[in-house]
């Protein structure tokens, strides 16, 4: 039998250690204590109002797209039942955001979205800006005007060149996506972009390349305002990630109060559920070792962060969906 050379078996043993990777809760596949964080208390309560969604994007992180229902449309009752329960708490959330899918191709979302506003939330709805948001023009119009301060829209641009844009989104998707951001901006809207950093170029290369197309757009944001213009890390499932445990946050000067799972949760409603249920992350809605019960009370506890997602996204990302600091 053909003896094993040192770097094979190196090899080898990494290869071992990344397969048993992100199983255990309690321990890193070194057998090191995993990391996890503390709930500090609600900033921002995050509404997944299903994964259906005009679009097939590349690297979605939540694989959303015209028949993926895995998440079904939230109610308007749903949503009433956990804004209920906020409304009760000491710490009531500073922010209630909105992703999906698409949320404005929830056919209740715009009722919701009222009901969040006349209680007093500041809400971010994360969007396309394309034809189910456009749709609702007018009814947004009369919303921004009658509840002045509170509704902020995140439009996901990916790219800031059109061939960028469209490798993710598909075909035909920039100018949509461009006349919604503009019809936004030119109606008093408070907006932001959100991109990706796939492309191999620098946060500077990328923040240049934004500034220079919303100044051709004549748009009042600044590219160089991490709250305007958030960039957002890549996630490949087959990267290997690094795991984090409690030693780490010292190595690399990370708080864990700064992690979304400190202070946000998201209500979902899965597909044959016969409620809704509230998971500790907005990027994790689909696994079970995230799920936290049915009341956002009850979804106080710690979280351990055993996903990959939690480490290249959050800890070594730096990068949160919330726009509360």
């Amino acid at each position: 039998m053909p003896m094993l050379d040192d770097l094979q078996i190196a090899r080898e043993v990494q290869g071992a250690v990344g397969r048993a990777k992100f199983h255990n809760p309690d321990l890193t596949a070194r057998g090191e204590t995993r990391a996890r964080v503390a709930f500090d208390g609600y900033k921002t309560l995050w509404f997944n109002t299903g994964t259906l969604c005009n679009l097939t994007c590349h690297n979605c992180y939540i694989e959303s797209s015209p028949r993926n229902d895995r998440l079904v449309y939230l109610s308007r009752a749903d949503v009433r039942t956990f804004l209920d329960e906020a409304d009760s708490f000491s710490d009531r959330p500073a922010e209630l955001g909105f992703t999906g899918g698409e949320p404005f191709m929830n056919p209740e979302f715009m009722d919701i979205l009222e009901d969040s506003l006349s209680r007093g939330y500041r809400v971010l709805v994360l969007t396309n800006a394309m034809r189910p948001m456009q749709r609702f023009k007018a009814r947004l119009a009369q919303l921004n005007q009658k509840f002045p301060g509170l509704l902020s829209v995140r439009v996901s641009l990916d790219h800031f060149a059109q061939s960028g844009h469209e490798d993710l989104r598909g075909a035909r998707s920039w100018k949509p996506t461009i006349d919604g951001l503009t019809w936004l901006a030119a109606n008093g809207f408070d907006i932001s972009v959100a991109g990706r950093t796939v492309w191999d170029m620098s946060d500077a290369e990328m923040r240049a390349g934004y500034a220079r197309l919303f100044h051709g757009l004549q748009l009042n944001l600044d590219a160089q305002d991490g709250a305007k213009l958030v960039l957002f890390p890549e996630m490949h499932e087959q990267e290997d990630v690094p795991e984090i445990s409690e030693g780490c946050w010292a190595k690399l000067g990370v708080n864990p109060s700064d992690l979304m799972c400190s202070n946000s949760r998201m209500v979902v409603r899965r597909k044959g559920s016969e409620r809704a249920s509230v998971v500790a992350c907005t990027l994790l809605p689909y696994e079970d070792a995230f799920e936290l019960g049915t009341s956002l009370d009850g979804a106080r506890g710690s979280v351990s962060l055993n996903h990959r997602h939690c480490a290249r996204f959050c800890v070594l990302g730096g990068a949160s969906c919330s726009a509360v600091k």
